[in-house]
């Protein structure tokens, strides 16, 4: 078998590191030239996995970008595989720093806009849809009915509209009035009925459900609706299948309705408006060992590249930044806002723990498979979404974004969970890398997706956007950044992801579900 030059097969992300991350499979006996070292690996590797660039004994930590992703649980030699088999968490102890890394972005030197809706509040959609949001799980099937008989009968006499959308979910019931996951639920629905990119919404409920349509709930107060969108047209219509007398009624009524809604929308039209107005969520889902090597950090480029022009970029799935987090403080811009992270690390440990789970229970099975092996190792990766700019804001989740720059909001890691939490915060995008293979969208905001690996993009064409692969074939990790950014502005401007191409999108609406079931 003929011996291959380290850089050819691997990837070693800093030097002084214990792994390389092999960029194809390669089987045992394979042997791999560094300097004046030969690797001759001890197994057959998949591709994304790690190798051993030299010997680590039991108990040693183990590092990859530089910082301690596990510990060998048992002794190491160069050239062997290091999976789950030899390597686990351990425990961790992090040097917590505040606004010890600030490296500010300078502006740009040519200010870039893009077509999007200016609404009456004066936020931008990039999107302009109508939302049928369902209070209570009861009134789910009803927004469905409304909604598939606008699109069938109505939608195309609105060419301006790009869509009807009904924002239905399991709970709105059963829960402690005004209690933590009641004030999640309120938020979200709040969220999504005032998000810039709607036009529009109708409010359906039973009638004596707990969520009640009346008390929705904006910046952590209760208040109606009419006061939450007193910057709209109009309020928002509401309707309860009780008063309206059952459920054939109210889908009249709430044709009506939304036939008004409609023609409102319909008078929509793109205009320019800076990247200021963009609020931009990252997430990734089904990670794998390229994550953290081409999709993620290219993504972290344009992140820096949006913050330049003065956008919001926000990092989310607080559960897969566990590890990372002193990372993040050392880029805060106060105490206060690093102080903020570190303490829902905190909260997450104790909230795992009352459900007998720990928050390294990550990564799942699919991860592993694609080369990743601890949380640790997991959140060193996720964490280059969000670049090299300064943290601004830590926010709760759900939480209407304000600030723009970099941002973080605490989010579980699962993708429609932690994606309900952003877009109802007010991201007008969201931009989605995935090692796996990821088919998620979420209306009414457009969902870029971005491949990890060449393979992954070649075999799910038709859902990727982007082929962030190309990096481990030699092209920059800069260059990719910047294409994802111009993808990005095309996207805000109108052209449809594929996620959007194939109509995905209706279902993921998933508000954190926390509380106990009454």
């Amino acid at each position: 078998m003929p011996a291959f030059d380290l850089a050819d097969m691997a990837i070693l992300l800093r030097e002084g590191d214990d792994v390389a991350v092999l960029k194809t499979a390669l089987p045992a006996g394979a042997e791999l030239i560094c300097g004046a070292e030969t690797l001759r690996l001890s197994a057959d590797t998949p591709a994304g996995h790690k190798i051993a660039m030299r010997a680590v004994k039991e108990g040693q930590p183990v590092h990859k970008y530089g910082q301690i992703i596990g510990y060998a649980t048992a002794d190491i030699a160069p050239g062997d595989w290091i999976h789950s088999h030899n390597l686990h968490n351990g425990s961790l102890s992090l040097d917590y720093e505040f606004g010890t890394d600030l490296r500010v972005p300078p502006p740009p030197a040519v200010e870039r806009t893009f077509q999007g809706y200016a609404r009456p509040d004066g936020r931008v959609g990039t999107r302009n849809y109508v939302t049928l949001v369902s209070t209570v799980n009861c009134s789910a099937d009803t927004a469905h009915i409304i909604a598939e008989r606008l699109r069938g009968e109505a939608l195309r006499d609105f060419p301006h509209v790009d869509g009807v959308v009904a924002v239905t979910h399991k709970t709105g019931c059963g829960m402690a009035l005004n209690g933590t996951e009641h004030r999640i639920l309120q938020r979200c629905l709040a969220g999504m009925a005032d998000h810039p990119n709607i036009a529009g919404s109708l409010l359906i409920g039973l009638g004596c459900e707990v969520n009640q349509a009346m008390t929705l709930v904006s910046d952590q107060k209760l208040i109606s609706p009419q006061s939450l969108l007193s910057k709209r047209p109009a309020p928002p219509p509401i309707l309860a299948i009780q008063e309206t007398g059952g459920v054939r009624k109210t889908v009249e009524a709430g044709i009506e309705q939304a036939l008004r809604l409609l023609r409102q929308a319909n008078e929509a039209r793109r205009s320019t408006q800076p990247i200021r107005e963009l609020i931009i969520g990252t997430n990734c889902g089904g990670s794998d060992g390229n994550s953290g090597i081409t999709a993620n950090p290219a993504l972290g480029v344009a992140g820096d590249e949006m913050v330049r022009h003065g956008a919001a970029w926000l990092l989310a799935e607080t559960s897969e930044t566990y590890g990372a987090e002193h990372l993040l403080t050392r880029r805060s811009v106060s105490r206060e806002v690093g102080e903020k992270l570190i303490a829902l690390m905190r909260w997450w440990e104790e909230y795992t723990a009352q459900h007998g789970a720990t928050i390294d229970n990550n990564p799942a099975p699919g991860n592993k498979a694609g080369g990743l092996t601890t949380i640790f190792e997991k959140s060193l990766g996720a964490v280059t979404k969000g670049g090299t700019s300064p943290l601004v804001a830590v926010y709760d989740y759900a939480e209407r974004i304000r600030h723009r720059g970099f941002c973080f909001m605490d989010t579980p890691g699962h993708d429609p969970v932690s994606v309900t939490g952003l877009v109802a915060g007010g991201c007008n995008l969201i931009v989605f890398t995935t090692g796996r293979g990821s088919c998620l969208g979420f209306k009414p905001t457009p969902v870029l997706k971005i491949a990890t690996n060449t393979p992954l993009y070649e075999r799910m064409e038709e859902d990727m956007d982007i082929d962030a692969g190309v990096i481990l074939n030699g092209v920059s990790v800069e260059d990719v950044g910047l294409m994802i950014f111009e993808a990005l502005i095309e996207t805000a401007s109108g052209k449809k992801t594929k996620s959007e191409l194939q109509g995905l999108g209706d279902h993921e609406f998933a508000p954190w579900a926390l509380g106990p079931v009454l």
